[in-house]
């Protein structure tokens, strides 16, 4: 009955993630690392929380609700209240007693030759339990929780992401604005067009690829001009991500996968610009062949607007990021807080802003290097101990925009990549106790979220591992450790 009790107030305390948004992750990978996991997780959820265009899940539970519940409402003051009070709190864990459970497991071999943690009770902000907890390592894909974070404080959880189509009328040309939103689907681009041909209509354009107003035959270009820098991530060509760019369709997938690695386009720029082309040509908007290429160009800054397309709402990308472990969403979002920020939407100008917004949240992220907003780069560090604060942030009662950081984490045992764990011994009882985003490259394995331990309270942690050589086996050792949180009243 305990347990049970347990796990519903896990659920709770992180806004009910199976039924916010019940969708895979996986780690970032570098030359096909874990290419295999991520297809195992799509595969599972493949027809789950993949759709994120039509109405919005229901909101998360206000943090004051969930911890207040829990006994853990931050911000309310020393826990006064005497043990038999039914209003008690429930207490927090002794750090020696917490050392003494963490640090041997920690200690493992299979965790290679670099382990950082950090244990921070969410009630208070206080650190709990460290070890190297302030040294910046690689974080590998759970640097996705930083990004996500840096995203919705700058740019709010209810912003949507614009794909917009302009009319350039020194030019007699429509142009197709990139946005930056990966997740733009075929079907929607169509609709796009759709509704850009019905505005042109209104606005005396006739339907014969030719514009009424200049009796010249209509053009169509399109506008990346929002992105700066390489476009290629310092990875290189690979499966787990596209070139990024601010305009594609079906994050530059060739197949007909929704996630998990799929071959990517090498323009997928070019493709969505010609994909459309192709539907205005059907509506009989543009003249000319489908052979005829769609050029690149700059849209004027006081264009007219004939048609947008705007995304999802920013808390919603965020949570599909951080449960598909999507790194094309992410480095779209790094970049719009670089947008936000004023900085170049580049994988340095996105850097600088990820890192300046963190600071502004009140975090201190010396040290920490934001070398993309993915994790799929090595050059990336954060600490354990910024990773455990951030999440504790997420939860207050005054961050309600944070709380996607918080309910895009899979639910161990559940779903995502946590789906096929925490079922065996030793790791079994964190089974709907932990959430935690996973992240691997090659020898390096993490896990950061949060945990509900054995008295009710709400954790957040980071554990972090470089140097392994053994993937299963340092999995399997990151759940032990978080697993153990779930069984500690360590007092």
């Amino acid at each position: 009955m305990r347990d049970t009790w347990r796990v519903a107030i896990g659920s709770a305390a992180v806004g009910l993630a199976v039924a916010l948004s019940a969708v895979t992750v996986a780690g970032p990978w570098d030359s096909g690392q874990r290419t295999a996991e991520r297809v195992r997780a799509a595969d599972r959820d493949r027809h789950s929380g993949e759709e994120h265009t039509g109405s919005r899940p229901g909101a998360a539970p206000g943090a004051a609700a969930v911890l207040t519940a829990l006994g853990t409402g931050r911000g309310g003051g020393p826990d006064t209240a005497g043990p038999d009070d039914p209003a008690a709190p429930a207490p927090a864990p002794a750090p020696a007693r917490l050392a003494a459970v963490l640090d041997p497991l920690l200690e493992r071999d299979v965790l290679g030759t670099v382990r950082t943690a950090a244990v921070v009770d969410v009630a208070t902000g206080r650190q709990l339990y460290g070890s190297e907890a302030d040294r910046a390592v690689t974080p590998a894909s759970t640097i996705k929780i930083a990004t996500a974070a840096a995203a919705l404080s700058a740019a709010g959880p209810e912003h949507r992401i614009a794909t917009r189509v302009v009319w350039d009328a020194a030019e007699r040309r429509i142009v197709l604005v990139g946005g930056g939103d990966p997740t733009l689907t075929g079907a929607q681009l169509r609709k796009l067009a759709e509704a850009t041909a019905r505005e042109l209509a209104e606005r005396g354009a006739e339907r014969s690829g030719q514009d009424a107003r200049g009796g010249r035959e209509i053009a169509l270009a399109y506008d990346t001009s929002l992105y700066t820098g390489p476009v290629r991530h310092p990875i290189g060509v690979n499966d787990n991500i596209a070139p990024v760019v601010p305009l594609m369709v079906d994050e530059g997938r060739l197949d007909d996968s929704t996630a998990g690695p799929a071959p990517r386009s090498a323009d997928p720029a070019g493709d969505a610009a010609r994909a459309f082309a192709g539907r205005l040509r059907e509506l009989g908007v543009l003249g000319g062949d489908a052979a005829r290429p769609v050029a690149a160009g700059r849209a004027p800054a006081n264009a007219e607007e004939l048609a947008a397309h705007r995304s999802a709402t920013l808390a919603e990308l965020a949570e599909r990021m951080l449960t598909h472990s999507d790194n094309d969403i992410a480095e779209a979002l790094a970049r719009l807080t670089a947008v936000e920020r004023g900085e170049p939407a580049s994988f340095a100008g996105a850097g600088r802003a990820v890192r300046a917004q963190l600071a502004e949240l009140g975090l201190r992220p010396a040290g920490s290097r934001f070398a993309d907003g993915s994790g799929l780069d090595r050059d990336d560090r954060i600490s354990a101990g910024l990773l455990a604060r951030l999440l504790a942030l997420a939860a207050e009662p005054g961050r309600p925009g944070l709380r996607p950081a918080l309910t895009g984490l899979p639910v161990a045992g559940f779903n995502g990549t946590l789906g096929g764990r925490y079922d065996g011994a030793g790791t079994r009882g964190g089974a709907g106790l932990v959430r935690a985003k996973t992240g691997t490259l090659t020898g390096v394995n993490t896990l950061a979220g949060t945990v509900v331990d054995a008295d009710g309270r709400l954790l957040a942690f980071a554990f972090l591992a470089s140097g392994t050589t053994d993937r299963q086996g340092a999995h399997t050792a990151l759940d032990r450790l978080a697993a153990a949180l779930t069984a500690c009243g360590c007092r």
